[in-house]
Formats: structure tokens, C-alpha cells, sequence
């Protein structure tokens, strides 16, 4: 059942938000060669304590990190580590922020130091995909619109969607009703109410959509190898149009 938030619920999300995105601001100052993504981990959890949050994907069915840590072929979920970052990586840093019982969650890629230009285009696809399907979280509009949005641009672009990871309804929970599909057709689909809060996440690959696990049973990888991206935003519907709650700039 999806769950309409009140204008309240919602600034209370909008300052986990803003707490997210400053989150996010500070990591990318850090996100340098010869970091780890275990250093980068520890960070984020130190910064949302101190800022009176907690990462509350930390214990999330059973996931042990403050953030997913995601690099070069790894889709999503990744587990940061102790290997140092290296010039010409991309990084997917995702995490979910609890302030006060109210949850945000955005992933961001990063370039790591000078990065190819093949990387650059792939990365500026998939925030530019992320955008043109919040463009259609409209009240009145349905799903299947957003994913349009998001399919027709990428692959117009020559990427692949992955698609087993999907967007979702979040509030006092990561994962609610509905499912945020990133392919799709035009008004198919649920249609789109004021007060839904959803997550806006697309993952391209330079290849193949196609993904396996590693054996830690989280990490998802391109099945060919090729890079992945992804960019995330939570996304309130409103009657004025969707509003960003973990805008960076």
C-alpha cells in the first residue's frame, strides 16, 4: 500500500535530506586516489552521528556498512573495503540517512582523480537520465512515465538499464510501495498523488544490462565487465511539481 506523506512528514524528510546532501558535499572533497572505501565508510557514519542521524542501512537485513560502495564494474550494493581508490575509478557512494525516525536516501557517482572520457560520458548520462525521469513525478502522471523518460534517453545515449534494481516509496522505512521501475511505457503504471515520496535511482551500464553476484551475496556486477553509474534522489510529489529533498547544490 503506498503511503501518502502530510506536508509535515514531508519537511521532516526534507531535513534528513539536506542532512544527506551536505553528507554528500563533504564525501566528495574526500573521494580522491589512494582513499579507501572503508575510510569513505566510516566517514559517513562519524558525519551523520555527529549531525544527530544514524546510516540506516547499517543492520538493514543484515548489511553491515553505513554505505553501499560501489566501483567501476560493481552495480550497486557494494561492500567498501580496504583497497585504495586509483586514478580513473568511479565510485557509486549510496547511503540512507535516519534523522529522527525519517529516512533519505541518495548515491551519487564520483570520478576518482582524472577519469576517461568514456567513464566522463557515461557518468554525465546517468545523472542527466536520473533528471529527465523526475521531470515526470507529476501529479497525474503514472509511473510508466518515468521510466519512459529514463529508458528512451539512456539508450538514445547507447547505455544499457539495469533492471533488478528499482526505485521505490520510502518514508519511515527504506523500502515502500510503490516500485520505481526505470524502463517503461507512457501511462502505464500507477498514477502519481501528492504526498508520494519515492526514490529515483537509474543504473546504466556501458554494456549489457546483465548483472551477477559476487559470493558475498550482496555485490552486484556487469556481467561483461563494462563500467556502471548510478545517481539517486528522494522525490516528494507535489501539486507545485516534484521537489528534490536530497538536492546537492
Amino acid at each position: 500500500m503506498v503511503k501518502i506523506k502530510s506536508e509535515k512528514q514531508i519537511e521532516k524528510m526534507n531535513e534528513a535530506g539536506r542532512l544527506l546532501a551536505s553528507c554528500h558535499r563533504s564525501l566528495s572533497k574526500l573521494v580522491k586516489p589512494g582513499v579507501t572505501t572503508l575510510e569513505l565508510d566510516q566517514f559517513v557514519e562519524n558525519f551523520l552521528l555527529e549531525h544527530g542521524a544514524k546510516p540506516a542501512q547499517k543492520g538493514y537485513m543484515g548489511y553491515p556498512f553505513a554505505i553501499c560502495a560501489s566501483v567501476n564494474h560493481e552495480v550497486c550494493h557494494g561492500f567498501p573495503n580496504k583497497q585504495a581508490l586509483r586514478n580513473g575509478d568511479i565510485a557509486t557512494i549510496d547511503f540512507v540517512v535516519d534523522l529522527n525516525g525519517w529516512l533519505a536516501d541518495s548515491a551519487w557517482s564520483y570520478g576518482v582523480g582524472t577519469i576517461s572520457s568514456s567513464a566522463e560520458r557515461l557518468l554525465r548520462t546517468a545523472k542527466k537520465s536520473l533528471y529527465k525521469g523526475i521531470e515526470q513525478a507529476k501529479v497525474g502522471n503514472r509511473l510508466g512515465d518515468i521510466g519512459y523518460a529514463i529508458q528512451t534517453y539512456a539508450e538514445k545515449k547507447g547505455y544499457s538499464i539495469v533492471r533488478e534494481f528499482i526505485g521505490h516509496g520510502i518514508g519511515r522505512t527504506i523500502h515502500e510501495d510503490p516500485q520505481v521501475h526505470h524502463i517503461g511505457e507512457r501511462n502505464t503504471g500507477i498514477k502519481l498523488k501528492e504526498g508520494m515520496v519515492i526514490t529515483i535511482e537509474p543504473i546504466l551500464n556501458q554494456g549489457m544490462p546483465f548483472v551477477t553476484m559476487k559470493p558475498d551475496g550482496w555485490t552486484a556486477v556487469t556481467f561483461d565487465g563494462g563500467l556502471s553509474a548510478q545517481y539517486e534522489h528522494t522525490v516528494a510529489i507535489t501539486k507545485e511539481g516534484p521537489i528534490i529533498l536530497t538536492e546537492q547544490a
